[in-house]
């Protein structure tokens, strides 16, 4: 009954995963079947750990916050949760020995969002590590499958790709961080008079790690690399349409890639790894 309980729990991940983004759901889904409920239980975790932070206002957020990581702490050491997120995360942490170090960093980042309203250089840096490239990395600890050297060897460019997926993030949803959450991620960024030029300085930052971020995934096992390779091929997608919109109109309207297109590059994914042209 124990395998009942568990094979449950990765279910109740899938269904988070596919409730709160299509595109994520439909990445994973581009991966091979063994890859899919590993990664629908990271992104169950991350996700509930940042809606704590991000939309339960009417609640202790830090207490919740708190307890979130304390439980999935004993989850860790005790190999079990009553929390079927929970205990989906930790059957993949013990079984791709995702390191604990990447968990804590995660977590500052969350904790972070609970105060900081601005960023220097060097919290930026921190907060978008804990924040995004440390999924990244869990990720990769999957797609390895064991093989530290691999896992070593594309570390850099999961970091990058994981960095130019929130950095889009924070551009497309930088007035609704401002005035929603009184936000500004972007260090040195005054949102009151942010300008074509900071966008643009922004955008040649985030080419950088999307170049950086495809090397590594051309060196991805056959398994993994063509559902990363969709999550690329959105993100550029939605970053070429932030990229050509004016900065007076960015925040206006939230910038989406519409269902048609997202079929459009996922058979666009499908035929390059069929032709092996990643």
């Amino acid at each position: 009954m124990m395998d009942l309980y568990t094979s449950t729990s990765f279910e109740c991940s899938k269904i988070v995963t596919e409730r709160y983004s299509t595109s994520f759901s439909q990445g994973i889904r581009a991966f091979d079947s063994q890859l899919r409920a590993p990664v629908y239980a990271i992104y169950g975790f991350v996700r509930y750990a940042d809606e704590i932070v991000d939309t339960f206002h009417d609640y202790n957020k830090r207490k919740l916050i708190n307890q979130f990581k304390s439980e999935i702490f004993e989850a860790l050491e005790t190999g079990i949760s009553l929390n079927p997120i929970l205990h989906a995360f930790q059957k993949v942490v013990h079984k791709y020995k995702i390191e604990t170090c990447l968990i804590n960093a995660f977590f500052a980042s969350m904790e972070m969002d609970l105060e900081k309203k601005s960023y220097s250089s060097d919290l930026y840096n921190t907060y978008v590590y804990g924040s995004a490239e440390v999924i990244g990395l869990m990720c990769l600890r999957v797609f390895c499958a064991g093989d530290d050297s691999l896992y070593s060897r594309l570390l850099p460019e999961a970091r990058r790709l994981g960095s130019a997926f929130q950095k889009i993030n924070f551009l497309r949803d930088i007035k609704a961080d401002f005035e929603e959450r009184g936000r500004v991620y972007f260090p040195g960024v005054d949102f009151a008079r942010f300008s074509e030029s900071d966008k643009k300085e922004i955008e040649t930052d985030i080419q950088k790690d999307f170049e950086e971020g495809l090397k590594g995934i051309r060196e991805l096992p056959r398994a993994a690399k063509r559902g990363v390779f969709v999550a690329y091929l959105y993100y550029y997608e939605l970053f070429r349409k932030i990229r050509s919109r004016p900065v007076d109109l960015l925040g206006k309207e939230r910038v989406r890639v519409s269902g048609r297109r997202k079929l459009y590059l996922m058979a666009r994914a499908l035929l390059q790894d069929k032709l092996n042209t990643i």
